[in-house]
């Protein structure tokens, strides 16, 4: 498991903190008018405009299925490159706010911890153990899935 170390972008989410592969990350910006979509799904905000490239944009705290909550002057976006069947898709999820740049290795991150068949934890790349407290280490890739992937880019 020693191509998890490396490099991560640390938020947090409702007071948890994440982390996902810097190599992932394209851009942090801050929020900006997103245009709403209709007929998509909650968590999917809509698209921004970014240096003339249509951007759609995802809630993770929706897309976890936390409770929403109002955009704060540390609500940013994280603009993030998808692996897709073809190509690689640029996408914008938002968080609570970007903590720092940790360099992790892969002796510090544990596997998933089962939580039984029911939940599913695929997107979950590890648990980082930092000074202490732990991080919850992304796929980012695998938190939409491809069908999801497919509906937003159409």
């Amino acid at each position: 498991m020693s191509d998890r170390d490396g490099k991560y972008l640390t938020f947090t989410l409702a007071g948890e903190e994440y982390g996902i592969s810097i190599l992932k990350v394209k851009e942090i910006i801050g929020m900006m008018p997103i245009t709403t979509v209709p007929q998509t799904p909650p968590y999917v905000k809509g698209v921004i405009n970014l240096r003339g490239k249509v951007i759609p944009v995802v809630d993770l705290r929706r897309k976890f299925g936390m409770d929403p909550m109002e955009y704060t002057e540390r609500t940013c976006i994280i603009v993030v490159e998808i692996a897709g069947s073809v190509k690689t898709i640029p996408m914008g999820i938002v968080v609570d706010s970007v903590s720092e740049v940790l360099n992790i290795k892969s002796a510090d991150i544990e596997e998933t911890p089962s939580f039984g068949n029911r939940l599913d934890t695929d997107y979950i790349l590890g648990m980082a153990k930092v000074g202490g407290g732990v991080k919850i280490l992304l796929d980012i890739d695998r938190v939409m899935s491809a069908d999801e992937m497919a509906s937003l880019v159409q």
